[in-house]
């Protein structure tokens, strides 16, 4: 699950800078424990500009989600216009047989308030 957050008081529209926070619930729906070893993302604005970020870890932590459980972490990007998307993917490893799997992040959008009015 994905919620997003315009951040007005840390974007300046008037130099096309845009920051939004965004909040992502990652639910462990295995039999498994499951360590979240990397992301990758793919931020793209209405402008166009397209940026790729990978890392290991989210916000600097590699946490491990038990099964049936969730893990939910705060992050934020920039963008260069009041409108954008972000989609990606997780590396994960299955802390019983140590295969690691790819799990895709659905597209979500990223919208300034004044641009639903």
């Amino acid at each position: 699950m994905v919620e997003t957050f315009y951040q007005p008081s840390q974007s300046n529209p008037l130099n096309a800078e845009y920051l939004f926070a965004y909040q992502i619930t990652i639910e462990n729906r295995t039999p498994n424990a499951l360590k979240l070893l990397s992301r990758h993302w793919h931020i793209i604005d209405s402008n166009g500009t397209h940026r790729e970020v990978e890392g290991e870890g989210v916000v600097g932590q590699q946490p491990v989600i038990p099964s049936g459980g969730s893990y939910q972490y705060t992050s934020a990007t920039n963008l260069n216009s009041d409108i954008g998307k972000m989609y990606g993917s997780y590396i994960v490893e299955n802390l019983f047989n140590k295969k690691k799997l790819t799990v895709a992040i659905p597209e979500f959008r990223l919208v300034a308030p004044p641009k639903l009015n």
